[in-house]
């Protein structure tokens, strides 16, 4: 039986790290699948827990050189990550105060700072020496234990490459610094390396420091869900007011919200009326009517009005949380692309080695025969500009801010390899009933014979009260918008496929469609019929009313075009995207809809065994398939589809079905959330580019001697920190 559990892994530094676990951890029996987030610093494991356990998995991760635990997959680490880079400023801070006078004594090389005055102090060998090994061996330790453990377990990492070229560059001052006094008389000629090493992981500290930093802010979005969400409730309970734990709220209980409160979780209003900011949860910046009977979600916020509220969710249930999870899994999974990355890590720390051993034999052997110190100097330079660090931030980073940016405008993404599908997607496909409709009937037309509007909408809504059809239903929401009191109905009965009959104030009242009419050969006024025929034309459903064998009316019925259709399927079209509508409704439902869309390529009266066909028929044919649905009888083609978008409506949220959720419904956020997913892949091309010319352009520079060590140490920092940037710049994406 298959068990997922989520990991916080602490210690990580180069994709090369994220490798080495997720490859130590295939390797344990049982275990299913392991992706592993250098980014987020979580992992993600499944594994057959009869064959291992969490326990087992976390102890393999421990014992080579990295700190995992198990965790709840929804808790949010942002102060223990505030905690380490705290403890990385002050190890920094402490690193830059003993290189300094390093630095300073360095000024005593160049002709050009000859003006500088350089204590003799500071470029005394011995003082030198003492103030680099805390440096090296204090502040640095956490290099050479990840480095051991790394090796111990077969790979190299980049604290391999840092040890490597720090302890060269300390050990060979050492030799010098002691052959110096068997013969003082070399103290001139005698070049020392000491600053390098202490350049090297001050640089390094810094750029991890910056980097932390700006990590944080990938974050923003996860954090501003999270803030959303309120500790206490004001339950209502014996006609008092009390404060509870919003943890201890159950459905059935009633609370009590006030104007500026947040929504402390979901629930109907059974009392009050307000307007409700839901900006911050669905993208949607004017803030929406409530009344008695609407519902209110957990994190937007009263604007004005007391309201009490019937509880319907329990706090881990609600459409907030609901969507904090979403969004923590897409971070949690890997976009196929990443996978590069991966595979280039595996074996870059191996072969950079090489090339290091071959800048050092050829310049040892050819450039500057016999000259250690010139040689090493260039080993280290090459060990150090080639830290992989910024290609195995290219992907988790992008991923995380694009993913954290479409759920700020109402678009959830399930994993991020369909943040990076969705743009490739050539072929949309829409469902029309509560996708491009809004997904029940209303009343669109009513005309009248003999009696007043308001005296026929009194016994039409009298008896389509005692239906439950979709149809009935919009009858009877019409009438009561209109008039106040219903009258009693008796002998009501239903007519299954045609309509209702019933007696309302002595009165036969018969509300069928034109077939029960045609099938019961009773006639229809010719000019009643050519209203029937050009609404039916329109794709309406129309019922005719008789009261007393006598024509009193007709109401005709459709599902309305959701406002925001139009608008998605011209932006659509200009971003040259082919659009199909496919729906189970008749041909002049279909056609209507279709035509007043401009869609020319529809299908009707097609079943969701359908759908699924003519997706998977288009997808033999090389095509990448976006199907948009509302996310219920629309499973299968969902499923089916490169990417499944469901569309969310008010409490019937589709976030369990779709690959993507787009909440509210609103459909201009398609376009967006493939705009979104173009500009992600955009910018994780950007930093794969990035990553990959910083390392072929520099570690030729680092051989040919043209890239001191230090200036290496800092350009290595500043690679990794600028893909980070680069990533943030999805922040600002404005659709």
């Amino acid at each position: 039986m298959d068990e997922t559990n989520y990991l916080d892994v602490r210690g990580m530094h180069c994709a090369a790290c994220a490798a080495r676990i997720e490859k130590t951890v295939a390797k344990i029996d049982g275990v299913r699948e392991i992706s592993v987030n250098l980014a987020t610093e979580k992992g993600r494991v499944t594994f057959n827990k009869n064959r291992t356990s969490i326990a087992e998995i976390t102890r393999r991760i421990n014992k080579i050189g990295f700190e995992a635990k198990k965790i709840n997959k929804y808790s949010n680490s942002t102060s223990e990550k505030r905690k380490d880079v705290s403890v990385l400023k002050w190890k920094f801070i402490l690193s830059a105060v003993l290189t300094f006078p390093l630095a300073w004594a360095m000024l005593a090389h160049f002709k050009w700072a000859s003006f500088v005055y350089v204590p003799e102090l500071f470029t005394n060998p011995f003082f030198q020496f003492i103030i680099t090994i805390p440096i090296q061996f204090i502040i640095g330790f956490a290099f050479y234990e990840r480095a051991w453990k790394a090796l111990k377990n077969g790979s190299a990492t980049m604290d391999v490459l840092v040890v490597l070229s720090t302890s060269a560059a300390f050990f060979y001052s050492h030799f010098l610094t002691i052959a110096m006094v068997k013969n003082p008389a070399s103290a001139d000629s005698i070049v020392l390396y000491y600053d390098t090493s202490a350049f090297i992981i001050t640089f390094i500290l810094l750029g991890k420091l910056l980097e932390a930093k700006t990590k944080l802010n990938t974050t923003e979005a996860i954090k501003k869900l999270y803030q959303l969400q309120t500790k206490t409730a004001t339950l209502y309970f014996d006609n008092k007011e009390l404060k509870s734990p919003v943890e201890r709220i159950k459905p059935g209980d009633t609370i009590i919200l006030k104007p500026g409160e947040k929504v402390p979780i979901d629930g109907q209003i059974v009392d009050g009326f307000t307007t409700i900011d839901e900006a911050l949860l669905t993208g949607e910046s004017i803030p929406v009517e409530k009344t008695v009977g609407s519902h209110v979600y957990a994190g937007t916020i009263n604007q004005n009005g007391v309201l009490k509220i019937n509880v319907t969710k329990t706090e881990s249930e609600t459409t907030l949380s609901k969507i904090i999870r979403i969004v923590e899994e897409t971070q949690a999974f890997k976009a196929p692309i990443q996978h590069i990355a991966d595979k280039i890590t595996g074996v870059f720390v191996p072969i950079v080695v090489l090339i290091a051993f071959a800048t050092f034999t050829v310049w040892y052997t050819t450039f500057q025969p016999g000259d250690f110190g010139e040689a090493l100097d260039k080993v280290i330079a090459v060990l150090i500009i080639a830290c992989p660090c910024a290609l195995g931030l290219a992907t988790p980073t992008s991923i995380m801010v694009g993913s954290g940016r479409a759920a700020q405008m109402g678009i959830l993404f399930k994993e991020g390899k369909f943040l990076e599908i969705l743009g490739k997607c050539k072929i949309v496909i829409m469902d029309k009933t509560g996708t491009l409709t809004n997904g029940k009937p209303e009343v669109t037309n009513i005309y009248v014979n003999r009696l007043s509007e308001n005296a026929f909408l009194e016994i039409v809504g009298a008896v389509e009260q005692t239906s439950n059809h979709p149809i009935a239903k919009a009858i009877t929401q019409k009438a009561k918008s209109k008039v106040h009191f219903l009258p009693r109905v008796n002998k009501a009965v239903s007519m299954p496929g045609y309509g209702v009959k019933a007696m309302v104030n002595g009165q036969k009242v018969i509300i069928a469609n034109p077939g029960y009419y045609k099938k019961n050969n009773i006639f229809i006024p010719p000019q009643a019929d050519s209203l029937v025929y050009d609404l039916t034309e329109k794709g309406q459903t129309v019922m005719i009313v008789f009261i007393d064998s006598r024509l009193a009316g007709i109401i005709a019925v459709a599902d309305e075009i959701r406002a925001s259709s139009i608008v998605a399927v011209s932006r659509l079209k200009q971003a040259g995207l082919g659009i199909i509508m496919l729906t189970g409704d008749n041909r002049n439902t279909g056609m209507t809809v279709a035509r007043k869309l401009a869609i020319k390529n529809y299908q009707t009266e097609v079943t969701p065994q359908d759908k699924e066909r003519i997706i998977q028929q288009l997808k033999n044919q090389g095509n990448k398939v976006v199907m948009v649905g509302d996310g219920i009888n629309d499973a299968p083609a969902l499923a089916s589809a490169d990417v499944g978008i469901a569309i969310g409506t008010g409490s019937d949220i589709a976030i369990e079905t779709g690959d993507v959720t787009i909440i509210k419904g609103d459909l201009k956020r398609l376009i967006d959330a493939i705009t979104i997913s173009k500009k992600t892949m955009t910018n994780i091309k950007q930093n794969f580019l990035w990553a990959f010319l910083y390392n072929i352009i520099m570690i030729p520079f680092a051989m040919l001697g043209l890239l001191a060590p230090w200036i290496a140490g800092a350009a290595m920092a500043f690679s990794s920190l600028s893909v980070v940037l680069n990533s943030l710049r999805l922040t600002r994406v404005v659709i």
